[in-house]
């Protein structure tokens, strides 16, 4: 490795803030960044060690020890979690709003995101309470409530002009992940299918459930294909195979057991921010 910058970045930083994390970080100059609308800037020669991470977490600053050599066009692959990281919402959580029930879906589907519970097994016990439910439901919540993550377009954006391909993995649900995938013009994507019945959802899921270690033999397998690095985005337990297969794994607003074993952290800004964890 060539050395590494410390990169820090989010809403409220400035070149003021820069300066005087500075000398805590052992830095020997401070640069401005302008790949992103969110101000960031790299601290070069710094170090993250217990002292920056607190001072730059007061500060609402997203700090990463980036090496020089990562560069943005060496990334082959880029896998993505759709839910709550590519998306703001938890579909799931959202289709069962329909039906009266969220609080006691999205009650699951938060044991499930911390690890506590198996995916695949919370994810038959979600399904199931949404049987009946009218599968017009899945286009109201698409049209009413599903949204972007901030910086998702131009964190892809600087992605494929990079070269790499973008591949979307998820646990959610294809009348979701198709629709996402064309409006983001992602490459490919993968996740389960909700078995329908005369116009209502059956409460099963149609097919092999697509889990965590389905999510990580998807990103294998394009991994061996594209080549380059291979990059990986979550926020939920269930991510967290496909974080141990990948050259970078970045957790974005995630529980505490997916921060502890990412390679990055970003809680406070958006998407975008991940084009600055490459020189």
């Amino acid at each position: 490795m060539t050395g590494a910058d410390l990169v820090v970045q989010g809403p409220d930083a400035t070149l003021d803030v820069a300066l005087a994390l500075a000398p805590l970080a052992r830095a020997s100059g401070v640069e401005a960044l302008d790949r992103t609308s969110t101000p960031a800037f790299r601290l070069a020669d710094g170090v993250l060690d217990d002292a920056v991470a607190a001072a730059a977490r007061a500060e609402r600053l997203d700090a990463a020890l980036v090496p020089r050599d990562r560069r943005l066009e060496d990334v082959g692959v880029v896998a993505m979690d759709m839910d709550s990281t590519l998306i703001t919402i938890e579909c799931v959580d959202e289709i069962a709003d329909m039906a009266g029930l969220k609080p006691q879906v999205a009650a699951i589907t938060a044991a499930a995101m911390r690890g506590e519970i198996d995916f695949a097994a919370s994810l038959a016990r979600r399904v199931a309470l949404l049987a009946g439910l009218p599968e017009a439901a899945l286009q109201r919540v698409h049209d009413e409530r599903l949204r972007i993550t901030p910086g998702a377009e131009a964190m892809l954006a600087g992605f494929h002009a990079g070269g790499a391909t973008s591949l979307l993995v998820s646990g959610g649900f294809t009348f979701f992940t198709d629709r996402v995938m064309a409006r983001l013009g992602l490459h490919a994507a993968l996740s389960n299918v909700l078995e329908v019945e005369g116009g209502r959802l059956t409460g099963r899921i149609a097919g092999a459930v697509v889990d965590a270690d389905v999510k990580a033999e998807a990103l294998q397998r394009a991994h061996a294909t594209r080549g380059g690095l291979a990059v990986a985005i979550g926020d939920g337990a269930n991510d967290l195979p496909m974080f141990r297969c990948a050259d970078v794994a970045i957790a974005f607003r995630a529980k505490p057991v997916v921060r502890a074993q990412a390679t990055h952290a970003l809680d406070f800004c958006g998407l975008d921010a991940v084009l600055n964890l490459f020189a």
